[in-house]
C-alpha cells in the first residue's frame, strides 16, 4: 500500500532539510567533490561515445584522463602565468589609470572636476583602493600556506574525484534508479531526464561558449595590442555564462583600457569595440543556437535570482550547485502547472477545459 502524500512530503521534506544543512555546514570540504562531480557530468557524453567506437570504460576514462592533464599542462606552462601577471599589474596600474581618468575629463569638462571635487577625490581613491587591496588580496591569496595548501587539495582531491565519478558514472545511475520508489519510478525518470535535458543544454552548452568566447576574446585583444588583454578575455568569456554581462563588463572594461592607451589613434579603440561586437553576433546567431539551444528552459533573470540567493546562503559551493537547482526547480514548477492544469480544480466539475464563449452580439434583423 502506498504511503500517504502528506508523509511522502514530509520524508522528502526532511531529505531536503537534512541536503541544505549539510550544504550549509560543510560547503568548504564539499567543494572539491562538487567540482569532481561536475567534470564527470561534463565528460560524461565523450566517454559514451568514445564507448559507443569500440572502448571500454576505463579506456575512455584513461584516454580523457590523459588529453586533460596535457591540456592542462600547456595552459599552465603558457596562460597562467602570464594571466595571473598582468592581474597583478592591473590591479597595481589601478592608480594611475585613475588619475588619467581625472587628467581627461578635467581637460574636457573642467567645470565638473575642479581642485578638490568630490567626483575627483572619489576617483583617485577609488584607484588607490583597487591598487591595495585589490593586489594585496591577490597576493595573499596566491603567497599564504593556508591558500596554497586550499588550492594543492583541490589540484589533487578534484581530479581523483573525476576521474573515479566518470569511471563509475553508468553504474551510480544504475544503482539510484534502483533506489527509487517503485510507485513513482516513471515520474522521477520522466522529470530527472528533463532536468538532465536542461542541464545539459545549459552547462555542457555554455562552458563550450564561454570557452570559445574567452578564448577568442583573449587572442584578438592581445592580437590589437591591448594591455591586459588576456585578463579581460578571461573575464569575459567566464562571466558569459550570465546571458549579456561577459560582453557588457568585457567591453566596457576593455573600451576603457584602449581609451588610454590607444588615445588619438580611434581606430585601435573602434577595432576593440569591434571585436566585442563580433564576439555579441556569433554568440547570437551562431555560438548559442547551435550549442545550447532554444528550449532550455533556463531564464536569464531566473538564473541570476538563483546564483544570487545560493550564492549568499552557501558561498561559492553555492554558486556550483544554483544552475542543477534552478534547472530542477523549474523542471518540477512546469511538472505542478502540468498536474494543475489536468486537475479538476483547473477543468472544473465537467472535467474538461471550456472556452469561454463570446456574448452573443445583437443583429440588425434582431433590432427590427
Amino acid at each position: 500500500m502506498a504511503l500517504p502524500v502528506r508523509k511522502q512530503f514530509k520524508y522528502w521534506g526532511i531529505a531536503a532539510a537534512v541536503f541544505f544543512f549539510l550544504l550549509y555546514a560543510l560547503g568548504d570540504q564539499l567543494l572539491p567533490f562538487f567540482l569532481g562531480a561536475a567534470i564527470a557530468y561534463f565528460l560524461d557524453p565523450v566517454a559514451d561515445w568514445l564507448e559507443a567506437h569500440g572502448c571500454s570504460r576505463g579506456l575512455a576514462t584513461g584516454i580523457i584522463t590523459i588529453s586533460a592533464i596535457i591540456i592542462f599542462v600547456i595552459v599552465a606552462l603558457l596562460v597562467i602565468p602570464t594571466l595571473v601577471e598582468q592581474a597583478v599589474q592591473l590591479f597595481n596600474a589601478a592608480p594611475q589609470l585613475a588619475r588619467d581618468l581625472s587628467t581627461f575629463l578635467t581637460e574636457r569638462f573642467p567645470s565638473l572636476l575642479d581642485e578638490g571635487s568630490t567626483v575627483r577625490q572619489t576617483i583617485n581613491s577609488l584607484g588607490q583602493t583597487i591598487s591595495e587591496r585589490g593586489g594585496q588580496l591577490l597576493e595573499t591569496a596566491l603567497t599564504s600556506a593556508a591558500s596554497l595548501i586550499n588550492i594543492v587539495v583541490l589540484f589533487v582531491i578534484v581530479p581523483v574525484v573525476g576521474v573515479y565519478l566518470l569511471l563509475d558514472w553508468d553504474r551510480m545511475i544504475a544503482r539510484v534508479d534502483e533506489l527509487l520508489p517503485r510507485d513513482h519510478a516513471p515520474v522521477i525518470r520522466r522529470l530527472a531526464a528533463d532536468v538532465d535535458t536542461t542541464l545539459a543544454g545549459f552547462i555542457r552548452g555554455m562552458g563550450t561558449v564561454c570557452l570559445i568566447l574567452g578564448t577568442y576574446y583573449a587572442i584578438a585583444l592581445m592580437l590589437i595590442g591591448l594591455q591586459f588583454g588576456l585578463v579581460v578575455g578571461f573575464v569575459a568569456g567566464l562571466l558569459t555564462f550570465i546571458p549579456y554581462v561577459g560582453a557588457i563588463v568585457g567591453g566596457l572594461l576593455a573600451v576603457g583600457l584602449a581609451l588610454f592607451q590607444f588615445w588619438g589613434e580611434w581606430w585601435w579603440i573602434v577595432a576593440v569595440a569591434v571585436v566585442f561586437q563580433i564576439g555579441q553576433i556569433a554568440e547570437g546567431n551562431f555560438l548559442t543556437p547551435k550549442l545550447v539551444g532554444n528550449s532550455v528552459g533556463l531564464h536569464p533573470v531566473w538564473l541570476i535570482l538563483a546564483l544570487s540567493v545560493f550564492g549568499a546562503l552557501f558561498g561559492f559551493v553555492g554558486m556550483l550547485v544554483a544552475v542543477p537547482m534552478a534547472a530542477a526547480l523549474g523542471v518540477l514548477v512546469r511538472f505542478v502547472i502540468e498536474q494543475y492544469q489536468s486537475s479538476r480544480l483547473y477543468t472544473g466539475v465537467t472535467g474538461q477545459a471550456q472556452a469561454e464563449t463570446p456574448a452573443p452580439t445583437a443583429t440588425p434583423e434582431a433590432e427590427d
